[in-house]
């Protein structure tokens, strides 16, 4: 239950529009609901400013389904990442309005009162086509987490002019993420353009030498151009929920 859910609640109970007892109901399952092959997290918005996100990888169906529908029975926000299409398609049998977003292989439903958006936008670049789905995966995560947030696609190194024809937007954004596979040199370039947070994320795409997105991880970890971020391989979760809360300071 996110603070401006509960804020609501406790503004109607002292208008008199709602009974202290359906207000109790309301509540009844903080700090946790316990579905018995998950605890559901209803407290965490009150911690960490973002409610508990979903995993959907190697989940059941049936777990998916249920998860979903105690997320969204609370008025909470939900999302849903690394869903199959058939994953997807149950999920959307118990909660219809929830939009799905096949090449970041997302899930997501705003409900309840919202925050404020930052001020700033978080722009997500991503050096080519083939990393989209992994800079789709962040741009619906900050989305998700109310932030104002753009993509800027195949901007990679092998065509600078690409990237630098967008010095302007580099230059606004509060934080930049910068998804890069192959050698991942992307990253080291924009952190040298600007005076802003970058996260740098290194996905899997590439041929043999790069191992599966080590050969990029490695070559953002010890770039030249200082102050630069590091996430995990193929994180654009990660990613974009820090880029989130760095945005939201």
């Amino acid at each position: 239950m996110s603070p401006e859910a509960i804020k609501a609640l406790l503004e109607a109970v002292q208008s008199g529009s709602l009974q202290i007892p359906q207000a109790m109901e309301k509540l009844a399952d903080l700090p946790f609901k316990d579905l018995g092959f998950a605890k559901i997290d209803h407290h965490r918005s009150l911690r960490c400013g973002a409610p508990e996100v979903v995993y959907g990888e190697g989940k059941t169906i049936e777990q998916l389904k249920a998860i979903a529908t105690e997320l969204v029975s609370r008025d909470t926000n939900l999302l849903v990442t690394r869903v199959s299409p058939e994953q997807a398609e149950a999920v959307a049998e118990v909660v219809p309005e929830v939009e799905h977003d096949a090449l970041a292989r997302t899930l997501f439903l705003r409900r309840g009162p919202q925050p404020e958006p930052p001020e700033r936008t978080v722009l997500v670049l991503c050096a080519g086509t083939t990393d989209l789905p992994v800079a789709r995966e962040a741009l619906v995560t900050l989305r998700a987490m109310n932030n104002t947030a753009e993509l800027l696609s195949d901007v990679g190194v092998a065509g600078i002019h690409r990237l630098l024809a967008h010095q302007e937007a580099l230059r606004s954004a509060g934080v930049l993420i910068v998804v890069a596979g192959m050698e991942g040199a992307l990253p080291s370039v924009v952190c040298g353009l600007v005076d802003r947070p970058v996260i740098a994320v290194p996905t899997s795409v590439g041929y043999g030498a790069a191992l599966g997105g080590l050969t990029a991880m490695f070559g953002m970890l010890t770039a030249c151009a200082p102050g630069m971020t590091v996430v995990n391989v193929d994180n654009g979760f990660g990613a974009g929920y820090a880029a989130a809360r760095i945005n939201r300071l």
